[in-house]
């Protein structure tokens, strides 16, 4: 039988907890799950240490938002798994955005960037919250390489991450720095070291989670080295979502038969990364779990079920990289440094 075949005949087949102990779990659905990688490369971006150093100061700097107020870690606070808990970010003047902030951790491995996908990659990410007038509020790409190219500090660091280009200060290039620090942001924890032969990381109620996860049909979207991240999914799928008014996707492909799909979210670390949803309208995890098996695959969950799914979803937690994220010491301004 065709691995896939196997698996949704499994999901369908079983019913209870019992029952899928019963089918050889390993064979059955972890080949749908990788590990992460040690990193994340990108064909037009190559990972050096000096890129690498530029896009974490530049992830950290406030002087590239109107105010000096933001930087890229206001929204998504790295030793905070990557988001600030907030339903919505509140941007230069405290406005507040449209969608959630999703976490940078792991989303380099991700289909695409934005809840809509919008942008393919982190490098083309970093770029957007910058000029949003709601958010970091810059007037131009132009003026934040002024602004960069005032700082001595900068100068150099552009040189040393793109050497041998004659104008290394550009917009694109800024994308870049911050793109290749974001493909560090990795979380690893014991989910990876099972998936790597390690049967004995995970408890005996972690593994059962895990058979409720599977058994349910979460594993249908929510799959791959993210446990999710790599496929669109329409929210409501088999029941109407109540009140949604965003298009998500349906707005930047102009599909109507894309309306109401976003990306389907990691689900590593998401004990940490509440409240839930593009527009952050879930705040506790096991309310969470009981819509979506409710809205997107017509199952009701018990309390136990639930509480066995969230179990295993604690096991996603993985370990911040501490010393990468660390904040590094910024380039001083100078009297020529402008102000937006």
């Amino acid at each position: 039988m065709h691995h896939t075949t196997r698996i949704l005949a499994l999901v369908a087949g079983l019913s209870t907890a019992s029952a899928f102990a019963q089918a050889d779990l390993s064979e059955a659905f972890l080949p749908m799950f990788q590990p992460l990688p040690a990193q994340v490369l990108a064909p037009d971006n190559e990972l050096t240490e000096a890129k690498i150093n530029l896009g974490r100061q530049l992830y950290f700097e406030n002087r590239i938002s109107k105010g000096e107020k933001l930087s890229c870690n206001s929204c998504h606070m790295l030793d905070k798994y990557g988001q600030d808990n907030l339903p919505f970010s509140p941007g230069h003047e405290g406005k507040l955005g449209g969608r959630s902030s999703p976490s940078t951790y792991n989303a380099a491995i991700h289909i695409a960037q934005f809840w809509d996908g919008r942008e393919p990659t982190v490098e083309a990410q970093a770029k957007g919250p910058v000029l949003n007038p709601v958010e970091m509020g810059m007037p131009s790409a132009d003026f934040v390489v002024k602004v960069l190219k005032s700082m001595p500090g900068y100068v150099e660091g552009f040189k040393a991450a793109f050497p041998g280009e004659a104008d290394p200060i550009t917009y694109d290039n800024f994308g870049k720095a911050v793109g290749a620090f974001e493909r560090g942001l990795l979380t690893p924890g014991k989910w990876d070291v099972f998936l790597k032969g390690n049967k004995d990381s995970l408890s005996v109620a972690e593994k059962k989670g895990f058979a409720t996860f599977a058994k349910t049909g979460c594993v249908t979207c929510h799959n791959g080295p993210g446990v999710g991240g790599m496929m669109y999914q329409k929210l409501g799928l088999v029941k109407a979502w109540p009140d949604l008014k965003d298009n998500g996707r349906g707005d930047v492909t102009k599909n109507d038969g894309e309306k109401g799909f976003f990306k389907v979210p990691s689900l590593r670390n998401i004990t940490e990364t509440g409240p839930y949803l593009h527009d952050g309208s879930v705040k506790a995890l096991d309310e969470m779990v009981k819509k979506m098996a409710e809205y997107q695959l017509g199952k009701q969950l018990t309390d136990e079920e639930t509480s066995s799914i969230v179990t295993f979803l604690k096991s996603l937690k993985g370990d911040l990289p501490t010393d990468y994220i660390k904040a590094p010491k910024l380039p001083e301004s100078t009297a020529d440094t402008p102000k937006a």
